[in-house]
């Protein structure tokens, strides 16, 4: 794993409230739930196809893999048949998807107490804006056409 990098930006929940009113959430969240994760998932800057979240802060347990907490941010939005979405922690790192909260938590939580996510999109299967090339997508295509009759 890498070392963990502090966010170079403020995000606009950092600039919502002071460092000193961010810490004492957290420690107060802290006592009330001393098995749970504070989370503050926000989309990317330049995102254009994932919408925003009605909420920015999640609870989550501690023994949850980034794996299921993506299942946790994927249910709270519409997502169309070809996006895939990928989560950064501090807007700069993607941690293996079999880690625990925990120890995510542990590694990359902000001065604040709090741990950052980051949501973003790609198109994949041959959607519009995909990187990959368009050989590649014709043959996913003839290979999985039969799963669409």
């Amino acid at each position: 794993m890498q070392t963990p990098q502090k966010s170079a930006s403020l995000s606009p929940f950092k600039q919502s409230k002071s460092l000193s009113n961010q810490r004492e959430d957290v420690a107060g969240i802290r006592v009330k739930f001393p098995g749970k994760i504070p989370v503050v998932v926000e989309r990317y800057p330049r995102e254009q196809v994932l919408p925003s979240l009605d909420k920015t802060k999640f609870l989550v347990p501690q023994e949850l893999t980034m794996t299921q907490f993506l299942g946790v941010v994927q249910s709270r939005m519409v997502l169309g048949a070809t996006a895939a979405v990928y989560l950064l922690v501090n807007n700069r790192n993607m941690v293996s998807m079999s880690v625990t909260m925990a120890k995510i938590y542990r590694d990359y939580r902000e001065e604040d107490g709090f741990l950052y996510v980051t949501y973003a999109s790609q198109e994949v299967f041959g959607g519009l804006g995909s990187a990959a090339p368009s050989w590649g997508s014709a043959v996913l295509s003839s290979a999985c056409q039969h799963l669409v009759l």
